[in-house]
């Protein structure tokens, strides 16, 4: 079997929780594989982030460079490139930044690219199965994907159940040196923050999220009820934003913001992966739609198939009785 490499991305030192859940997946492609992570980045922030991902990979290759400040997938194409011997196979997280790195890199190691996976099935004489979503999850469809030449696969992020990790206890090895050019024709200028507005979801412990089931701004106001009576915060699916029904602050989402409660209502959404990608540490899903073969059942803990317009008003009179 080929090499096997982790992409892992952090934010000013703090991992994502799809660092772990690439070396699930990795695991899954061959079990006991060592798995080698790549850092990427400058000063203390890489140091930090270096540290924790050696408690979940075994080797971990950092690489310091002042081209490296930001996250530019130009230039990290560019290092990864020299770096990851041919044949390989690549992980990347199926976030924003991999979508933008993925493809590219793949053309430039010659390498199979398979995209937005969120199962694999067997792996034998260098042939994989991997499972993605079609149709907006309506459906899943089993794609072959050849490994005997190298592959780079981006993974949805929350698909591959994170702490089965490959082992604690890894090395870094610094190896800075070997990154040589870096520079790029694209370049940072600033971050723009998103507007905080009146509240936080990012740090309410349950979620009360309504999506277009909701049907009319009018009815917003049973989902500020039932979060109410549950002691919870209203937050929403991108289509409700768009409709200036709430606002921008309170979208759940890889375009929105990115929560993680302890519970989780979904409300008449459909459960896309650009909302999906917004959930993160494992929270216990309660999904209510009518439609029973929404995507959204498939990840949730307690599925209820009901209008969700007589579903709120009835938990609040409930709630409110006990």
């Amino acid at each position: 079997m080929a090499q096997l490499f982790a992409y892992i991305a952090h934010k000013n030192g703090v991992l994502d929780d799809s660092a772990a859940e690439l070396a699930v997946a990795a695991a899954k492609i061959e079990a006991g594989a060592q798995v080698t992570a790549i850092v990427t980045g400058t000063g203390a922030d890489l140091d930090t982030a270096c540290q924790a991902v050696a408690g979940i990979y075994p080797v971990v290759w950092k690489f310091e460079h002042a081209d490296l400040v930001y996250p530019n997938a130009e230039a990290i194409r560019k290092l990864l490139v020299k770096v990851v011997p041919a044949g390989s196979i690549l992980l990347l997280a199926h976030d924003t930044f991999g979508m933008d790195l993925g493809p590219g890199l793949s053309v430039k190691l010659n390498a199979a690219y398979a995209p937005d996976v969120i199962g694999i099935e067997a792996v034998a004489d260098n042939k994989a199965s991997l499972v993605r979503q079609e149709y907006a999850g309506m459906a899943h469809a089993h794609v072959g994907c050849d490994l005997s030449g190298g592959a780079v696969l981006t993974l949805r992020p929350g698909s591959f159940q994170a702490g089965e990790d490959g082992g604690a206890g890894g090395q870094v090895q610094d190896k800075s040196g070997e990154a040589g050019d870096l520079s790029a024709k694209r370049r940072f200028v600033e971050v723009v923050q998103a507007e905080t507005g009146d509240v936080d979801i990012t740090k309410a412990d349950v979620l009360v999220s309504v999506g277009r089931g909701i049907e009319d701004q009018e009815n917003i106001e049973l989902a500020h009820d039932l979060a109410e009576a549950m002691g919870a915060v209203v937050s929403c699916s991108r289509p409700i934003v768009d409709a200036k029904w709430l606002e921008k602050a309170r979208q759940v989402g890889t375009s929105g913001k990115t929560v993680k409660p302890k519970v989780y209502m979904a409300l008449g959404i459909s459960g896309s992966f650009q909302h999906l990608g917004g959930l993160k540490g494992s929270p216990f899903i309660v999904a209510v739609n009518k439609n029973p073969k929404a995507p959204i059942f498939q990840v949730a803990d307690v599925g209820i198939v009901e209008d969700i317009l007589e579903f709120m008003p009835a938990l609040s009179e409930k709630i409110q009785e006990g």
